[in-house]
C-alpha cells in the first residue's frame, strides 16, 4: 500500500511538472508573438524616424565591424557555409546516382537540393548563429545595464528603436546575402561534379537549367525572408526580456539559438511541403 501511494505521488508530481513546463512554454510563445506584433507595428515609425540607425544596422549585419577578421561578416559566413554544404551534398548525390547509373542527373539533383532546401536552411542557421546571438547579446546587455529602462523613461519607444530597427535591417540585408550564398552553392556544386568528378559540363548545365524556374527561385527567397523574420523576432525578444545579470544574458542567448533552430526547422518543413508539394515538378521533363 505504501509503495503504491509513493508511486502515485511520483506520478502526480511528474504530471504536474510536465503540465507546468507545457504551460510556461505556451506562455513564452505568447510573449514572443506579442513582441513580434509590436515590432511590426513600429515599422512605419522606424522608417520615418530612425533611418540612420537602420542603415547602421545594415552595415553591422552585412559586413560587421571587423569584416576582415570575421570572415567578411554575415556575407562571408553564409557563403562559406553554403559552399561547404554544397560540396558535401554534391559528392553524396553523385555517389548515390552512380549506384543507379544516373550520374548525368547530378546537375538536376544538385539544383533542386540547393534551391529548395539546402541553401535556405544553411543561410538561416548561419544568420541565427551570427546575427541572432548578436541581437540577443546586445539587447540583453542593454536590459541588465538599465539602458532600455532609460529609453522608456525618456519617452523613446524602446521596442521600435531597438528591435524594429534590427528587423528592418535584416529584411534589407537578407536577400543580397542569400543570393551570394546561393551563387556560391551553385558554383561549388558545378565544380565538384564537373571539375572533380569528371561529368560532362554540357549535360550538367542542361539538367541544371531544367529545374531552375522563376517560381522556384522566388519560393527560395521567400523561405529565407520568413526564416530571417523568425530569427529577428525570437532573438530580439529573448534579449529584450533578459534578466539575471551577465549570466542571464548568456542563458538568453543560448535559449534563443535553440528556439530559433527548432522553429526554423518546423517552418522549413511546412514551407517546403506547402510551396513545392509532395509531387515533384520539373518543367521540360514531363514532371509538371
Amino acid at each position: 500500500m505504501i509503495l503504491s501511494q509513493t508511486a502515485t505521488q511520483r506520478l502526480k508530481n511528474a504530471t504536474s511538472g510536465t503540465a507546468g513546463r507545457v504551460k510556461s512554454s505556451f506562455a513564452a510563445l505568447d510573449g514572443h508573438v506579442m513582441f513580434g506584433v509590436k515590432m511590426f507595428a513600429g515599422i512605419p515609425m522606424a522608417i520615418t524616424r530612425y533611418r540612420t540607425h537602420v542603415l547602421r544596422e545594415v552595415g553591422n549585419i552585412s559586413f560587421g565591424k571587423a569584416s576582415l577578421l570575421s570572415g567578411g561578416g554575415t556575407i562571408g559566413v553564409v557563403a562559406g557555409m553554403a559552399i561547404v554544404a554544397a560540396v558535401m551534398v554534391s559528392i553524396e548525390i553523385h555517389r548515390a546516382l552512380g549506384l543507379l547509373g544516373f550520374t548525368a542527373l547530378s546537375g538536376l539533383a544538385a539544383s533542386i537540393a540547393n534551391t529548395q532546401a539546402l541553401a535556405p536552411l544553411i543561410a538561416a542557421l548561419a544568420i541565427a548563429a551570427k546575427v541572432g546571438t548578436g541581437f540577443t547579446a546586445q539587447l540583453g546587455s542593454m536590459r541588465i545595464s538599465e539602458e532600455i529602462d532609460a529609453l522608456d523613461t525618456l519617452g523613446v519607444p524602446s521596442v521600435t528603436f531597438l528591435a524594429t530597427v534590427r528587423l528592418i535591417a535584416m529584411l534589407i540585408v537578407i536577400t543580397p546575402v542569400y543570393m551570394v550564398g546561393l551563387l556560391g552553392a551553385y558554383l561549388a556544386s558545378r565544380f565538384v561534379v564537373v571539375g572533380m568528378l569528371g561529368e560532362s559540363s554540357g549535360t550538367y548545365d542542361y539538367y541544371f537549367r531544367q529545374s531552375i524556374t522563376p517560381q522556384a527561385f522566388g519560393y527560395s527567397i521567400l523561405m529565407t525572408v520568413i526564416f530571417s523574420v523568425i530569427i529577428a523576432v525570437i532573438a530580439c525578444s529573448y534579449g529584450y526580456n533578459a534578466s539575471g545579470g551577465p549570466e542571464g544574458v548568456g542563458r538568453a542567448a543560448g535559449t534563443a539559438v535553440r528556439t530559433t533552430i527548432l522553429t526554423v526547422a518546423i517552418a522549413a518543413m511546412v514551407l517546403i511541403f506547402g510551396l513545392y508539394g509532395l509531387t515533384p515538378t520539373i518543367p521540360g521533363m514531363g514532371l509538371e
